[in-house]
């Protein structure tokens, strides 16, 4: 599915079209959604380390680029979509900030170093591997993180996954967000 506007919502590359793979069918999280998920996080993304799961087509990677995180790490499987990542980082001059990662989720976790202060996650609805990778997330997050879970209204996520804690849930028509922080180690 091609979506003829998606740009970049707010920041310094406010309006710049992002490149979109050709012949892959994405759900790129509509611009509403993009600007109420970066409303309530937006205290934390200056000076952030942000790791954008599932992809697609880089939007929320880039739009906290945008918005002044110090580097965007995006984890993408299908090589169309990592190539249009890497478009619309050069189109935005993010090159320096940006690390494109091709790889499958969960496994693809394992070739991460560092943590991370926001981890933005938006895994096609109803994926088998959004699970697994929610699970093992907790290990990527920093001290004082949050990740950031786009799915499907109709879906209830966990509230306690391995090292999580779900903080808050939001729904949004037919989309919500979870928002998580790291369970506190006693």
């Amino acid at each position: 599915m091609q979506t003829k506007s998606l740009k970049v919502t707010g920041g310094t590359a406010r309006g710049m079209p992002l490149a979109q793979p050709r012949g892959v069918r994405l759900r790129p999280t509509s611009s509403l959604l993009r600007e109420a998920i970066f409303n309530i996080i937006r205290d934390r993304i200056e000076d952030a380390k942000v790791l954008d799961l599932f992809a697609g087509t880089g939007a929320l990677g880039i739009e906290a680029l945008s918005l002044g995180a110090a580097h965007a790490t995006f984890v993408e499987a299908e090589p169309r979509c990592c190539q249009a990542i890497l478009s619309s980082i050069a189109r935005a001059a993010f090159q320096s900030k940006a690390t494109v990662l091709r790889g499958r989720l969960p496994a693809a976790l394992g070739s991460l170093d560092g943590r991370f202060d926001i981890v933005l996650m938006d895994p096609p609805y109803g994926d088998a591997a959004s699970g697994p990778t929610l699970e093992a997330v907790a290990l990527l997050v920093a001290e004082g993180g949050l990740v950031v879970y786009e799915h499907a209204s109709r879906y209830n996520p966990p509230e306690r996954p391995p090292g999580l804690v779900l903080e808050e849930r939001r729904v949004y028509g037919d989309s919500a967000i979870a928002l998580y922080t790291l369970e506190e180690k006693e």
